[in-house]
């Protein structure tokens, strides 16, 4: 069953145009001949999203998101997504852009990973980056 999730932990947060917003996600999944399945993002603070990276990942920094693939089968797009509304807004002001935008590129920043995707390198990171301009540009209110 498909279906798109939004949660707060530590921290609120309203996320405006949220019926738009999951169908440009599900759109964007159907572009890559996925199918989307569940998945649930979970709004937190940067202390939250780091001891979740320590606990989990045994990495001991911030970070913007971390993405848990929940994918019972092979073309299926599912997973919880935390995200850190702290590493968003830093993000926003340090690239002269608004809260809104760069939380909808770390939106689909996470989706393109349970695709498949990885920024590991600096070609996947470019690579990311053209995938997520491509599926920012899809999104029209």
């Amino acid at each position: 069953m498909k279906q798109i999730n939004f949660f707060c932990e530590d921290v609120k947060l309203t996320i405006k145009n949220k019926t738009q917003i999951k169908n440009w996600i599900f759109q964007v999944i159907k572009q890559y001949n996925c199918r989307p399945q569940t998945i649930n993002y979970i709004f937190c603070s940067d202390d939250y999203l780091r001891e979740v990276n320590k606990q989990y990942l045994d990495h001991d920094y911030y970070t913007d998101i971390i993405t848990f693939d929940q994918a019972e089968t092979e073309g299926d797009v599912a997973g919880d997504l935390y995200i850190s509304i702290d590493r968003i807004q830093d993000n926003a002001n340090e690239l002269a852009v608004s809260f809104e935008q760069e939380l909808h590129r770390v939106l689909i920043h996470g989706v393109l990973h349970l695709i498949g995707y990885d920024d590991l390198t600096d070609e996947g990171e470019t690579e990311m980056r053209q995938l997520e301009d491509q599926a920012l540009a899809l999104l029209v209110f």
